[in-house]
């Protein structure tokens, strides 16, 4: 598992390296859990996120109940094609309230 953290101007980036899998999800949510709770705004980038299934979304709506709950600011970012067909097939692209917005490789053709 991995997460690669950095901060700029009070705001902490989280980049997730690692699938978001019943494999993964015990340790994984732990690991947010513990850096949601020490910061108030942070960004979380799932951009690099190679697999998510119905566990790796449990986390993330876990941890927008915990952020909202707690009064913190949380948004995930860089949302990449697995994860997004994911949501869309949850419905869930408008729960989390954060733009999805997809780069523009994303739309060129071969």
């Amino acid at each position: 598992m991995s997460i690669v953290t950095r901060e700029l101007n009070g705001v902490h980036f989280f980049e997730i390296n690692d699938e978001l899998t019943i494999y993964t999800a015990a340790m994984m949510k732990q690991e947010l859990q513990d850096l949601l709770s020490k910061q108030d705004e942070l960004e979380i980038s799932l951009e690099k996120v190679s697999d998510i299934d119905s566990a790796g979304v449990q986390i993330l709506i876990l941890l927008h109940q915990q952020a909202e709950k707690k009064g913190k600011a949380l948004r995930f970012i860089k949302h990449n094609r697995q994860v997004i067909d994911v949501l869309e097939t949850l419905n869930l692209e408008a729960f989390f309230g954060d733009p999805i917005v997809l780069p523009a490789k994303e739309f060129e053709y071969a």
